[in-house]
């Protein structure tokens, strides 16, 4: 009996160890599992959950920890002691190359005098790496006296120099007289969509909009290799504040073929939705290309201005500027040129993305995608930034479904000066984004760097808060305005995909898309107000790979 006995336990032994076997083996493997944590998936129910499988730069599973570590196994299991987990954060509207490609030139970001701009032409005018002095991001409204500065100075320092120094927004700049020489500017010289300032019958320097393409045609590019190295340095940045991918407004054929040329070289991790510049040459060609993706790399459609900016009052108002009497600003280009480019993309899969920043200019874009959408559609065309909406014309971003897109961070800076340009009323339906948002229940948010700075985190504080990294105002600006967290969250996120017709791919931490999430420091979304820029990145991953 008890040899019987003893056969049948080792018989059910046996079995039990063939089960967990069978058991172990019927494990998945996986390339990384996040677990541990706290992670917003920013699905449409906004879901909350605590693990995620990761194989192939995609996501494999998300939820609860027990569940994903007894079903996947991994050498590599990252427990974040319930860290904050979110999408990699998306910048909707913002010039990458371009800023990339600023690095060689002066930085005059934050100065607070012309003064102060001078002395630091002066010091690096001495290693300057060509022979054009070019300087970039400077802000007469941060000035104790807030006028356009004039060339005299730049004259007596550099007269055999030409010296380029554009103001923050890039719709202003002020030239030497040797830099107006070489482009052929004079007292007389004309042209449309733009404005060579005179005083007394003499140039001052300042040029304003298309004035500034006289100047900008005869300044040497930088190498292609060069660039390269740059996008590779402020890809680097990114990474550094949590974004995986942006889209890159107005940019040139060239430049695109330079990201094409850094992605063969192994070196672009982030993703990239470009909108060429509007420049009638690339049409017939990139138009009949249409839409498409190479690697990290998506071409959508046109980035159009149709008028400047506030700061230099080139921004296109319905009544004269507040401050300026008789001035209403201007569009930059004939009516007529924004119809044929709407009307030749009609038919296409590509987005026209327009940046109007005054009333008329938005009035203009929008009865000009009305025309052409005639009724609602998922076009996804764009007007980027739409700051100021006479208030009859918000509900034509809704009968169209075009989509506003807008950087909050412009709300906080331009909030110091911005009822001087505009008077009170006006001020009302400026950085309106919360009635933006009832247009059509969505909202992609960006930052329109190197206008404003690279960092979503004051992005997201500034929709929420409607403050600056001041804290300033106490009670917010025109609060009632203001987004919600969760709003603001998937305005970087899964909106700001949509806007790039990315959100099946990228955008939320959901199974099947892209692996692109950061690790906080702390909860964004239940972090005390006032504490909400404090937060750091930890982590960074693109693909499923840490890149930061």
């Amino acid at each position: 009996k008890c040899l019987k006995k003893n056969k049948i336990m080792k018989y059910i032994f046996g079995i039990f160890s063939v089960l967990l076997s069978l058991g172990l083996s019927a494990q998945k493997s996986a390339d990384l599992i996040i677990t541990n944590a706290k992670i917003y998936t920013v699905n449409q129910k906004f879901d909350v959950a605590e693990s995620m499988a990761v194989t192939n730069g995609k996501i494999l599973e998300v939820g609860k920890s027990k569940d994903i570590l007894k079903k996947y196994k991994s050498q590599n299991i990252q427990n974040l002691d319930g860290k904050a987990v979110f999408p990699g954060f998306i910048d909707a509207h913002c010039h990458f190359t371009g800023y990339a490609t600023d690095k060689w030139k002066c930085e005059l970001w934050g100065t607070k005098s012309w003064d102060e701009i001078i002395s630091r032409l002066t010091v690096y005018s001495r290693n300057a790496p060509m022979l054009w002095l070019y300087g970039r991001s400077w802000d007469q409204n941060d000035w104790p006296v807030k006028e356009f500065p004039t060339k005299e100075k730049l004259d007596q320092l550099f007269p055999d120099r030409p010296v380029y120094l554009k103001r923050i927004d890039g719709h202003a700049a002020v030239a030497n007289q040797k830099a107006l020489d070489i482009a052929g500017i004079t007292v007389n010289t004309k042209l449309t969509g733009g404005e060579i300032e005179q005083k007394n019958g003499k140039l001052t320097g300042i040029l304003i909009d298309n004035a500034m393409l006289l100047v900008e045609k005869h300044i040497p590019e930088i190498s292609s290799e060069m660039a390269i190295s740059y996008f590779a340095d402020l890809q680097k940045e990114c990474f550094s504040y949590g974004l995986t991918s942006l889209h890159d407004c107005g940019i040139s054929t060239h430049t695109f073929s330079l990201l094409e040329e850094m992605q063969k070289q192994d070196k672009l991790q982030m993703k990239i939705f470009a909108l060429l510049e509007d420049n009638p040459s690339s049409y017939d060609e990139w138009i009949k290309k249409g839409r498409f993706t190479n690697g990290n790399i998506t071409f959508g459609g046109y980035k159009v201005y149709s008028d400047g900016a506030l700061g230099s009052r080139g921004a296109c108002l319905l009544h004269d500027y507040s401050d300026k009497k008789d001035w209403k600003g201007f569009l930059l280009s004939d009516q007529k040129h924004f119809e044929n480019l709407a009307k030749k993309l009609k038919n296409s899969d590509l987005q026209m993305c327009t940046h109007a920043i005054g009333d008329s200019a938005n009035r203009t874009i929008l009865k000009i995608y009305g025309d052409v959408l005639g009724i609602k559609n998922d076009r996804r065309w764009r007007i980027e930034h739409a700051q100021i909406v006479e208030k009859t014309d918000f509900d034509l971003f809704g009968k169209y479904s075009i989509i506003p897109s807008v950087q909050p961070t412009h709300a906080t800076s331009d909030m110091y000066w911005a009822e001087e340009r505009l008077g009170k009323e006006r001020l009302k339906y400026s950085y309106a984004y919360e009635d933006l948002l009832k247009q059509n229940g969505w909202l992609p948010l960006g930052t329109d760097f190197p206008v404003e700075e690279i960092n979503p985190i004051k992005t997201f504080y500034a929709a929420v808060a409607r403050k600056d990294a001041k804290n300033f105002p106490a009670n917010g600006f025109q609060k009632e305005n203001a987004l919600t967290r969760e709003q603001a969250l998937r305005g970087m996120t899964i909106w700001a995909a949509k806007a790039a017709f990315q959100e099946k791919e990228i955008g939320s931490l959901e199974v099947g898309k892209s692996a692109d999430f950061v690790v906080l420091n702390q909860d964004l979304m239940k972090v005390e107000e006032n504490n909400i820029l404090n937060t750091k990145v930890s982590a960074t991953y693109s693909n499923g790979k840490k890149v930061h």
